[in-house]
């Protein structure tokens, strides 16, 4: 299992490089100028020459690109080109409030996902099993900003009971994990129940029941472990969705966390903190794919890496 691992992280290099590369390409792509951005309307070309200077984008574009392959080697993320605070200060006060959105919505989303799957499973074809799969289906038909907007007017507006925004404290938590998590207890639902019903039809299922095992053994301990494998990546992926694309929910929610710090980068075009966010949350789908690739062995000790 080590030799395993270690040769996963090792393939992580290139992957990473490649898509550095695209990184680059891209956020140099897009339109507009950092230095005229940051100098004003009504600044003169001389000055904004002179900022472009200072901030070394005169520099030509593979000397850029070998500074921004040093700077993520050394771990030194370089300075925002807005603020002139080192990237690395800003990633690391905004990625705990994602970080804590982020696993709020999976925990309450798996959960729910799971129960409503297995239910739906066991009572396959009944009215229960219809209104569940209908609920997922509108939970991933929804979009987040909507829903977020929904529940902000019934909890916090009409009733009062929770914050409209920010990250002051844990109950503000609620509004913005219910809307993110919303699609992925929709699709854990709905991928449970299929690896579910998959597992029931297995010999070892009947051979169970044969023996005189109560239902809710055969389900929660014999069916449900066996179908982990395939809920588990799917659960793997989509919290690496969550970290990374929780941009329009921390918008709608004036969230402190790294989507917002994404879009404000993207509109002052500010190039270090957009490459370095997008490799943060390459990285983090990388990790958390190997992550899941390793819990394999420990729901189904037959697995063996070679």
């Amino acid at each position: 299992m080590l030799n395993y691992f270690l040769r996963r992280l090792a393939a992580m290099v290139p992957v990473l490089f490649l898509i550095s590369i695209f990184v680059f390409l891209f956020v140099h792509a897009l339109p507009g100028d950092p230095a005229r951005l940051l100098a004003g309307e009504t600044a003169t070309q001389a000055e904004v020459e002179s900022i472009r200077r200072a901030l070394n984008l005169d520099a030509p574009l593979w000397t850029q690109y070998v500074n921004f392959i040093g700077n993520l080697v050394t771990l030194d993320l370089g300075t925002s080109l807005r603020t002139g605070e080192p990237v690395s200060q800003m990633i690391g006060r905004a990625f705990m409030p994602t970080f804590w959105l982020s696993v709020s919505a999976l925990t309450w989303s798996v959960l729910f996902g799971l129960i409503a799957g297995v239910i739906s499973a066991v009572r396959r074809g009944s009215a229960g099993d219809h209104a569940g799969m209908f609920a997922a289906v509108s939970g991933i038909s929804m979009p987040n900003f909507w829903l977020g907007l929904l529940l902000m007017q019934l909890f916090s507006v009409n009733l009062g009971w929770l914050g409209t925004s920010g990250f002051d404290e844990p109950s503000d938590l609620i509004l913005p994990s219910l809307t993110l998590g919303a699609g992925v207890a929709a699709v854990m639902a709905r991928f449970t129940r299929s690896a579910v019903i998959d597992v029931a039809r297995e010999d070892f299922i009947r051979t169970a029941r044969a023996k005189g095992l109560k239902e809710r053994i055969v389900v929660w301990k014999h069916a449900l472990r066996n179908a982990l494998i395939p809920v588990v990546t799917m659960a793997g992926l989509q919290f690496g969705f969550l970290l990374g694309g929780s941009i329009v929910v921390e918008k709608v929610f004036r969230w402190p966390g790294l989507g917002s710090l994404l879009l404000d980068a993207i509109n002052f075009r500010d190039y270090a903190v957009v490459q370095s966010e997008i490799m943060l949350f390459s990285l983090q789908f990388l990790l958390i794919n190997l992550a899941v690739d390793m819990l394999y062995g420990f729901i189904n000790p037959a697995i063996r890496y070679k």
